[in-house]
């Protein structure tokens, strides 16, 4: 119980003080700025909205699942996960879903791949337009086919029925404008997902308190690999992987400019992208210390886990054990609805960042369709893949993505005058951490699989290549205010 009240304490700690620094500070918001949705107002993409209804999309766009099923498969490592979660969560993964946000309110609204481009050059640009465009696709359709097997469960109609229902609703989702359907229902889903963590939230305390249930401390005793098979899966970097969205992750990248077309203020900034990260992270140590304490700790989860209760059936247990009847209707809900959420969103950025790359306005319907078309054939064909190695790659390519838009961030302050050291530092861990898991992974899709200790030196010496490469390039000339426009 101590663990877990300290761990939300610094969580929500982190969002008051390091929040307010890093908007103060860092980025320096300023209320009287115009925003582009002020500026670019067009009624499709560029609509102003609510601030709270813009912070409840924000959160399902970058949550989905992702916080409560990767919490799980992180608890399984062991007690170690709440460090990583909360100090990831503290010092990057709002820190980078903030200057995400803000760095692309300051460029116009623009996706990623274009602000990544503006910092680190055009042809970095290029590359990043084509490996976002890979990253969406897979997560947009591995969020058809999940959800699509867990209706067909519940009603049986054939899980092609149910993947061209979901596909039915991410194209109009894709193409309309933001405030018709993403504005309107998210508010209710977001509804059912943070009543989904607040509840079980609740019955932790009440069923720790009463002794029905033990939660697992962090100790200097079990500050250790708890996994089934330690030797195959390191604790570092396989747990730094396994839970990202909790902690860090490069899809948030992808999400914050979406919300960033649709603030009126830059005051909201801190709120919306840095707070519904503080709050994803809430999430995810709720749900890794109720899936230990439900399974009897880390042992017993991987026990279940080898037993063949994944993070879907868990979660639906937990649910209907101590939520009852109202607990399995939400878990129902949550699991299928909460990663639509997030699917829809990902195709929808991925047809902002082409119109980004070809200059496409985007406010007649007909251009619309003319990108979004291209978009679901090639993801129609790639739902016909077997998504479990695809699945390891997504999730490496999250934390690359991170890693590239924090050193993004580093060469935004070092422009701006600014130590670059709050982002630099992050960037240098994430790197090292994907360049491990390029080494050390348990499979195929991780690379070379080397030895612990080759693997750990091989990539320690990537990481300080690339950093230094990253210097030499910071300290040349600024690009002039015309190349910086023809950027954009």
């Amino acid at each position: 119980m101590i663990t877990f009240a300290i761990c939300i304490t610094l969580l929500i700690l982190g969002y008051v003080f390091y929040g307010k620094f890093v908007e103060k500070k860092l980025i320096a918001a300023n209320p009287n700025r115009k925003t582009p949705a002020q500026v670019c107002a067009d009624g499709v993409d560029y609509k102003e909205l609510k601030p709270w209804r813009v912070f409840i999309i924000q959160f399902l766009n970058i949550a989905g699942l992702g916080p409560i099923f990767g919490a799980i498969l992180g608890a399984a490592y062991g007690p170690l996960a709440y460090v990583w979660i909360v100090f990831g969560c503290i010092f990057m993964g709002a820190v980078h879903d903030y200057f995400s946000g803000m760095m692309s309110m300051r460029r116009g609204g623009r996706g990623i791949p274009t602000v990544i481009g503006l910092y680190l050059g055009s042809n970095v640009r290029k590359v990043m337009n084509v490996f976002t465009a890979i990253l969406l696709i897979g997560i947009g359709c591995s969020f058809v086919t999940g959800p699509a097997d867990l209706l067909n469960t519940i009603a049986p109609a054939g899980k092609l029925f149910w993947v061209v229902i979901i596909f039915v609703y991410y194209i109009l989702a894709t193409l309309v404008p933001i405030d018709k359907i993403i504005g309107r229902f998210y508010p209710y889903l977001g509804a059912v997902l943070l009543f989904m963590a607040v509840a079980i939230g609740c019955s932790l305390i009440v069923k720790g308190l009463n002794g029905s249930i033990t939660l697992t401390e962090l100790t200097l005793d079990n500050m250790r690999n708890f996994h089934s098979n330690p030797e195959r899966y390191h604790l570092f970097p396989m747990l730094f992987i396994v839970i990202s969205c909790g902690a860090i992750s490069g899809f948030h990248s992808t999400q914050s400019p979406i919300m960033a077309r649709c603030l009126g203020n830059e005051k909201y900034g801190r709120p919306i992208f840095y707070g519904a990260m503080i709050c994803e992270g809430i999430v995810a140590t709720i749900w890794a210390t109720a899936a230990m304490a439900y399974t009897g700790g880390p042992e017993g989860l991987n026990a279940a886990a080898a037993a063949g209760k994944t993070p879907a059936i868990l979660v639906n247990l937990i649910c209907k054990d101590w939520l009852g009847t109202v607990g399995a209707i939400v878990a129902i809900l949550g699991v299928i609805a909460c990663p639509i959420t997030s699917g829809d969103t990902a195709f929808r950025s991925l047809r902002l960042i082409i119109a980004d790359a070809f200059n496409i306005d985007q406010k007649p319907i007909k251009n619309r369709i003319l990108l979004a078309l291209p978009i679901f054939v090639v993801a129609v064909l790639v739902c016909t893949f077997d998504f479990s190695t695809i699945w390891n790659y997504v999730g490496i390519s999250n934390q690359i993505l991170a890693a590239i838009v924090l050193w993004t961030a580093t060469r935004y302050l070092y422009r701006k005058g600014n130590s670059p050291l709050y982002t630099a530092i992050p960037a240098c861990f994430l790197t090292y951490v994907c360049a491990c898991y390029f080494m050390v992974a348990p499979y195929k899709a991780g690379g070379l699989q080397l030895p612990m200790t080759a693997g750990h030196i091989v990539a320690a010496i990537a990481t300080i290549a690339i950093t230094l490469v990253f210097m030499y390039y910071s300290t040349l000339p600024k690009r002039s205010a015309q190349r910086r426009k023809k950027i954009l």
